[in-house]
């Protein structure tokens, strides 16, 4: 009886070692570095195999091509490009996808917060608040002087997710990134029409716990690689 005890939690283990991490995940690719141009192409994972879903889209990404940022992969040791604060930048790496959010509700499973003009994303990297989308309006000390408003008459933010990059929000290594509505390159961000975006935040599901996965061409198999 014992052994068969013991078996049963091995086997257990092994189940749960083994379990994916993650069974969706959107991968962005450009040609190189310095391209503000890419594709984005949505999976799903079934049978231990990552199957593609819906069409690929071209998006827009940072006006001055991509960048190694803070995430869920190992940065490589002769990495040169590194992305900071303020280069207009994407990140490359892996990232977990934070909750969606918009300007009004939006019928969707996923989390999702309805933004207004108080709400801001600091990206003053002096302030205690860097890299974070707070409510102004409640009762704290304002410690920065640099922000983003996460509602204004563009409908830049109408729709979109959060990027969880530069999760430990360390000072200067990049603040407020998301996927969202625009047509030409962002300050680091993905972009795409008011369309694409909405299709990809109904599609996605929490208990998948997605990412995003992107880099230049030359860098996205030892990244694909190192998802689990």
């Amino acid at each position: 009886m014992k052994k068969i005890f013991t078996l049963a939690v091995m086997l257990l283990s092994i189940f749960a070692f083994g379990a994916a991490k993650h069974t969706q995940m959107i991968v962005v690719t450009s040609d190189d570095y310095n391209t503000s141009n890419a594709k984005l192409q949505r999976y799903h994972l079934k049978n231990s195999k990552w199957q593609k879903v819906g069409q690929e889209v071209d998006i827009k990404i940072g006006r001055n091509g991509m960048g190694w940022g803070l995430g869920l992969h190992k940065i490589p040791k002769n990495a040169s490009i590194i992305k900071k604060e303020g280069d207009g930048k994407s990140p490359i790496g892996i990232f977990k996808l934070g909750n969606a959010f918009g300007y009004e509700p939006f019928d969707t499973k996923y989390p999702y917060n309805v933004m207004q003009e108080y709400h801001h994303c600091v990206d003053d990297g002096k302030s205690r608040f860097y890299n974070r989308i707070i409510n102004s309006n409640m009762r704290i000390v304002k410690d920065y002087t640099s922000y983003e408003n996460m509602k204004f008459p563009a409908n830049y933010y109408k729709y979109g997710i959060v990027v969880n990059h530069n999760p430990d929000n360390i000072p200067g290594r990049g603040s407020c990134i998301f996927m969202h509505i625009k047509e030409i390159p962002t300050s680091g961000c993905d972009a795409m029409s008011e369309d694409e975006i909405k299709e990809v935040i109904a599609w996605l599901k929490k208990e998948a716990n997605p990412i995003l996965v992107q880099a230049p061409k030359s860098e996205i198999k030892q990244l694909l690689d190192q998802v689990k």
